[in-house]
C-alpha cells in the first residue's frame, strides 16, 4: 500500500486517520505516522505521536485536527515524540506519555488507563521492549466497527522492530507480543509503514521471527565463540541486511546476548 504524500491527511478506518512526516530513514521507513482519532461527528481528536519537530508538519495535523483534546506518546523516541511541545503550543492539548519526562500537563499514562475523547475510547496496554517506555493504544470505536491497536514501534508496517538496547529488553519485548497476540484480527495502526489486517497474525510472525534470530546468534556463538562482539555477530548474521541499519542490529544483538545469558 502506497502512503499518501507528506501533510495529506489519510482515513484509514471510521475512526482513525494518518498524516505522514516528511522524515523518511531506513529506521523511519516512509516516515513518522502521526494518528488522529475521533468519531465522524466529533469535535475534537486524540493526536497519537505528533512525530519530529517539524513546523510544516505539526500545522498540518493541528489543521486536520481542529480541536485536540489529548495528545498521546507510544514513546518518547525523538522521531514519534520531538514535536510534541510545539503541537501543544499551537493546540493548548495535554501531552500524556508513561515517562513523566515526555509529558506536558498533570496526568500520565498507565496500564489499563481509558482516555476518551473525540466519541473514541482508547486503551493504554503497557508493551515494553523496544523501549522500557513503550505503550500500545486499543481502540475502541464505541459503535460495533472494527477495533484497532497503535502499536508504535513494538509493530511495524513493515519489516520488523529493534529493540534498543540497552534501554530495550528482549524478555520484555517477547512477552510484549504475547500479549498482542490475544488481539486477534484488531487492524495495527503502526508508527512507521502501512496499517495491517490482523494484529494476533502479525505478533505470531514477530515471535517466529525473534525465535529464528536467536538460533542464529546461537549458531554465531558456536562458529565465532563465546566472547564474540556484538559486531562481529552482526556482519553474520545480519550479513543481508542493509549496512545504514547495523547500528541498530548491533543494539537487538546485545539485546538477544543479554537475554541468552539470562536463560
Amino acid at each position: 500500500m502506497t502512503h499518501p504524500q507528506y501533510g495529506q491527511l489519510r482515513a484509514v478506518t471510521p475512526h482513525a486517520s494518518v498524516l505522514l512526516a516528511n522524515n523518511p530513514s531506513p529506521m523511519t521507513l516512509d516516515g513518522t505516522n502521526t494518528w488522529l482519532l475521533r468519531a465522524p461527528d466529533a469535535d475534537e481528536v486524540i493526536v497519537i505521536d505528533p512525530g519530529p519537530a517539524d513546523e510544516a508538519h505539526l500545522a498540518a495535523v493541528a489543521s486536520a485536527a481542529g480541536r485536540v483534546a489529548r495528545i498521546l506518546l507510544t514513546h518518547g523516541h525523538v522521531d514519534h515524540s520531538a514535536g510534541a511541545r510545539r503541537l501543544h503550543e499551537l493546540t493548548g492539548a495535554p501531552v500524556q506519555a508513561l515517562d513523566p519526562q515526555h509529558r506536558l500537563g498533570d496526568e500520565g499514562l498507565g496500564d489499563g488507563d481509558v482516555i476518551a475523547a473525540g466519541g473514541v475510547e482508547v486503551r493504554v496496554w503497557t508493551t515494553p521492549g523496544h523501549s522500557s517506555d513503550s505503550l500500545s493504544f486499543l481502540l475502541d470505536p464505541r459503535d460495533g466497527t472494527a477495533a484497532a491497536v497503535l502499536t508504535g514501534d513494538t509493530i511495524l508496517g513493515r519489516g520488523t522492530t529493534v529493540v534498543a538496547h540497552p534501554d530495550g529488553n528482549l524478555a520484555d519485548y517477547l512477552a510484549s507480543l504475547r500479549r498482542l497476540q490475544a488481539l486477534g484480527d484488531s487492524t495495527v495502526l503502526p508508527g512507521h509503514g502501512p496499517e495491517l489486517a490482523d494484529a494476533g497474525a502479525v505478533a505470531t510472525f514477530y515471535l517466529a521471527h525473534r525465535e529464528e534470530r536467536l538460533q542464529q546468534i546461537r549458531a554465531a556463538l558456536d562458529e565465532l565463540g563465546p566472547d564474540a562482539s556484538a559486531r562481529a555477530i552482526v556482519e553474520l548474521v545480519y550479513a543481508d541486511v542493509d549496512q545504514a541499519v547495523w547500528w541498530a542490529a548491533e543494539l537487538s544483538v546485545r539485546a538477544q546476548l543479554d537475554y541468552l545469558k539470562q536463560q
